[in-house]
């Protein structure tokens, strides 16, 4: 599988709220940092997402567009949650020699 690959299959992951396949994917000293938190370590990524996954109900997730280079994927995200608030991101997700997610920075944009 392609980084690309990985980077897509990683967003449905987060779509569907799947903890454990989006636990396989992260590598152990995985730094996550987003507009809100900045964490170090797997089970402190875990932590991160489970809570998003239960503040939620529904997470839809369009790729407006997708650079990728040698070890990261970027996306230009439109998030829809619960059907109601819509949020522009661009992720960046960069990957290990095993195709690991090592990193995911996330900021949010605005829409036009």
């Amino acid at each position: 599988m392609t980084r690309k690959e990985l980077f897509i299959a990683y967003l449905r992951h987060y779509s569907d709220k799947d903890i454990a396949k989006i636990s396989d994917m992260l590598a152990e000293g995985i730094r996550l940092r987003d507009w809100k938190i900045s964490v170090l370590g797997k089970a402190t990524a875990i932590a991160e997402t489970e809570k998003n996954f239960n503040s939620v109900d529904t997470i839809e997730i369009d790729i407006l567009h997708i650079y990728e280079s040698e070890q990261t994927v970027t996306g230009e995200l439109r998030i829809v949650v619960d059907k109601t608030e819509t949020l522009h991101v661009v992720d960046i997700i960069t990957f290990n020699e095993n195709n690991k997610i090592e990193s995911i920075r996330a900021y949010l944009g605005r829409s036009d």
